[in-house]
């Protein structure tokens, strides 16, 4: 599949699977009460550190490996399904634990259901990493899509009939199973079904750094809202949560969709070409553009957009959000930096790279959240733009990237941002940051801004240009 062409199906799988979210979260906002959603915000981010282990890398490992031999693929079956069953009984385990120390034994119930995720989910994710290394993201976003639709379903159904957070993670579950059935259709004839310890040590020397600059990302990441739930209350992480969740839609978007293509697409490019650079400033001037123009929208618009997708209850995550979005906008240049070490095989950059991040988030996170939201958020500003420049200094160096190449790809991206500015700041100028209206403000400032977006891209000459052109090309036919 060309690259083109595997861009276009992740990018359809992300904005299906991301319409099925923000339709399931505009049902569920009004369903459950921030403490409600603070509880299950909190025990997944408890959760996350454990599923940042839940196969040591191997699933990347698969994608990334330049001799791909059965007894590798068995080594791989082996890690997921070892770590599955044995990451689901440590859950378990830590379910009563975890409920008494922030005093909420709805996270017990939570936890427990869980698990089971843990234990059935390798069953889906070798033949994953298996379509993603052979660039099949039409499978992929089928799997993806049908996976997402039946868990918001099930999620909304059980909120509706009164169940509380815990519908959430039966959501989470029948998402699980779902997609390991699929995985079973898609599963090759020749993958074997018994596990092997042969390449298991070749496996784990790849994955286990990987893997430690994973847990210590999700502790940096989930830091605020684990913070919070212990400095302040359940209540101020699920505004936290719920103002996080909105402005990390772009990493749905656009990151997560641009980063499947760019792991397989990278790792592809270096073992064929010797190096990836001109795909990388092409993948960086992609993601800098449409994450400023989105963080600058969401800085302007966020009361509307809040008012409209989740109701007047979280009208407290308004000003929220609008500190985030200058977060995620220092950091999007940095975005792809993983991923291009990554695809090198630099995992042991990774880490070190991670642990300086990770410390100085950490830091000023725990000092933000003992004075509050506000404050909380000025630390994730801080530390965004300190871990985007660490980022940005150890790839550059890494890939020999040159630097007028990267400032040019960021500086088009920059223009074409301010051009979508333009139309909500006016609107912003006419109905104020909190108007009383809601749906009109978010119509004229969502169209001006699109507008201002397109005639920016072809006023610039942006890469992102040839895209828009052959969509137009599709269209017209």
């Amino acid at each position: 599949m060309s690259t083109r062409k595997s861009l276009f199906f992740s990018f359809l799988d992300r904005y299906a699977s991301l319409a099925i979210s923000v339709g399931s979260s505009m049902v569920i906002a009004r369903l459950l009460t921030p403490a409600e959603i603070g509880v299950f915000s909190v025990t997944m981010v408890l959760l996350t550190l454990v599923a940042s282990v839940r196969d040591m890398g191997a699933g990347q490992y698969l994608v990334q490996e330049r001799e791909l031999t059965t007894e590798r693929i068995r080594a791989v079956w082996a890690v997921q399904l070892g770590l599955g069953v044995g990451l689901a009984c440590v859950v378990v385990l830590a379910s009563y634990p975890v409920s008494l120390f922030y005093k909420e034994p709805r996270m017990r119930d939570i936890m427990l259901v869980i698990a089971l995720n843990y234990a059935i989910n390798p069953f889906g994710s070798l033949t994953y990493a298996w379509l993603m290394r052979e660039m099949r993201f039409e499978s992929v976003a089928l799997m993806r899509f049908s996976s997402a639709l039946l868990g918001a379903l099930v999620s909304m159904v059980l909120a509706w009939n009164g169940h509380g957070p815990i519908s959430l993670a039966f959501g989470s579950l029948t998402a699980t199973v779902v997609g390991a059935l699929m995985a079973s259709h898609y599963r090759p004839k020749s993958f074997p079904w018994m596990p092997g310890l042969g390449e298991v040590r070749r496996v784990l020397s790849f994955g286990s750094k990987l893997t430690v600059s994973s847990i210590i990302g999700v502790v940096s990441g989930g830091a605020p809202e684990l913070l919070l739930g212990k400095l302040q209350n359940l209540t101020a992480a699920g505004l936290y949560s719920r103002s996080n969740g909105l402005v990390q839609m772009f990493n749905r978007l656009v990151i997560d969709a641009v980063g499947s293509v760019c792991l397989p697409w990278f790792a592809k490019q270096s073992r064929e070409e010797g190096d990836f650079i001109a795909p990388f400033l092409k993948a960086t001037a992609y993601v800098t553009v449409v994450g400023w123009s989105f963080c600058v929208v969401i800085i302007c618009l966020a009361h509307p957009i809040v008012r409209v997708l989740y109701g007047t209850q979280w009208d407290q995550s308004v000003d929220l959000a609008r500190y985030l979005s200058v977060a995620i906008a220092f950091s999007v240049p940095a975005s792809l930096c993983n991923i291009a070490l990554l695809s090198s095989g630099a995992v042991a950059k990774i880490a070190r790279l991670t642990i300086v991040n990770a410390l100085q988030t950490v830091a000023l996170v725990a000092l933000g959240a003992s004075q509050g939201l506000v404050a909380l958020s000025l630390a994730v500003i801080v530390s965004a733009a300190i871990s985007a420049a660490n980022a940005l200094q150890v790839t550059g160096k890494h890939l020999k990237l040159p630097l007028r190449g990267l400032l040019h790809a960021v500086r088009l991206s920059g223009q074409v941002a301010l051009l979508t500015a333009v139309g909500p700041v006016l609107v912003v100028s006419e109905f104020g940051l909190y108007p009383e209206t809601s749906l009109l403000p978010l119509a004229l400032g969502g169209v001006s801004a699109l507008l201002g977006f397109v005639a920016g891209v072809m006023l610039f000459k942006h890469p992102l240009q040839e895209e828009l052109l052959s969509i137009w090309a599709r269209i017209k036919r």
